[in-house]
């Protein structure tokens, strides 16, 4: 019988221990609505909504400055008839500065039971490709001599691995999306730069306050050797299986209010606002996320909406 706490004990330590490596590296799409768009960071979550499951998400990010980041994700993914195997597919596209880059990773999961109750742990894997192209011709730069005459437009393979395990209640997860270095438009150096893995460790719990509302306090922790680590917790209120309302706070970033909406048990809408709470507030409008997720019941299953 393999006891929880040693394993949840032995993924914090991993974590940490992978991101002590020394390389330089740039950071991946943030995200406000992270706990609804695990499958970008965690390919092991392929299938754990134990139905065809597709969410896409838009986000705007200081709004107000010229070349700032715009990022869409879309993720579809779904258990196939033996339910212990999960697969999905994954695109994001972010667009900063005189940059764009464009990642598509098919993602796969294997769960096993760890005890006789409901608690599983799913390790996953995806490969794909990631794509950099820039147009020097937009903007103005701080450093003119570091701006290439020519447009760049690179293709890089990406392979990732995942464990997520998980219970009814609560959830944890460890990633790397990607193993293998990439190319990446710099804003601060306005070059393109190298980019080393990133380290995602998620987590969250889901507490009965009455029949009618669930509470549930989540975590996101990012992080990558030669930037800072980047912590999200999140703390949300559901009612009635229906609306969600909530706030999130990012280290030393941002904070935000999220809310949402079970419109029909297969379909989800939800809205983030961030506010930054840095010097660069001065200078922009906050953030704008929207996240919409659909859903098809399974032949001879009902579809009940979940928290996570």
């Amino acid at each position: 019988m393999i006891h929880k706490s040693s394993i949840i004990k032995g993924l914090v330590v991993l974590v940490f221990t992978l991101m002590s490596a020394n390389s330089f590296a740039q950071q991946d799409p943030q995200y406000t609505h992270y706990m609804y768009n695990t499958l970008s960071v965690n390919p092991a979550y392929a299938g754990q909504r134990e139905t065809l499951s597709v969410v896409g998400l838009h986000r705007s990010q200081w709004v107000g400055i010229d070349g700032a980041p715009q990022t869409q994700t879309l993720g579809i993914h779904s258990p196939l008839r033996n339910e212990r195997i999960g697969l999905g597919l994954n695109i994001v596209s972010d667009a900063l500065g005189p940059a764009r880059e464009t990642s598509v990773d098919a993602n796969f999961s294997y769960t096993i039971p760890l005890n006789a109750n409901d608690l599983k742990l799913s390790f996953g894997a995806r490969g794909g490709f990631h794509m950099l192209d820039t147009d020097w011709s937009k903007g103005r730069f701080r450093n003119p001599d570091r701006v290439f005459n020519n447009n760049l437009n690179l293709i890089s393979p990406t392979i990732g691995a995942g464990l997520y395990m998980h219970t009814r209640k609560w959830y944890l997860g460890l990633s790397v999306p990607n193993i293998l270095q990439t190319d990446h438009y710099d804003d601060f150096q306005e070059s393109i730069a190298t980019e080393s893995q990133h380290f995602y460790l998620i987590g969250g719990y889901v507490f009965n306050v009455s029949e009618t509302t669930e509470f549930k306090p989540a975590f996101l922790l990012k992080g990558v050797s030669g930037a800072p680590l980047i912590a999200d917790v999140s703390a949300n209120l559901w009612f009635q299986k229906k609306l969600t309302v909530g706030v999130a706070w990012r280290w030393d970033d941002s904070m935000s209010a999220l809310v949402g909406f079970q419109v029909t048990p297969g379909m989800f809408i939800g809205y983030g606002y961030d506010v930054t709470t840095t010097g660069l507030n001065n200078y922009n409008g906050g953030s704008h996320e929207l996240t919409l997720r659909f859903e098809v019941k399974r032949l001879g299953r009902i579809l009940s909406p979940r928290f996570f």
